[in-house]
């Protein structure tokens, strides 16, 4: 895990409120989960940008028969 950074934030209660209510954890995890998240995003949109730039060697389905 990464070394923890202690932080001070304001926030809408109903925001977190609403926050908590999804993640059904505490103030904590449930702003480390949103983090996660928006990191997530961010690596997705990444990963879009590459959309049909990236050749592969091998086809899906060649992929797909070496897994097994």
């Amino acid at each position: 895990m990464d070394e923890m950074r202690k932080i001070t934030v304001e926030v809408p209660e109903t925001l977190l409120e609403m926050a908590q209510s999804e993640t059904g954890k505490g103030v904590s995890e449930t702003v480390r989960e949103g983090l996660r998240k928006l990191a997530s995003t961010r690596a997705q949109k990444e990963l879009l940008a590459l959309r049909g730039k990236v050749k592969f060697s091998m086809t899906w389905q060649e992929m797909k028969e070496d897994r097994e």
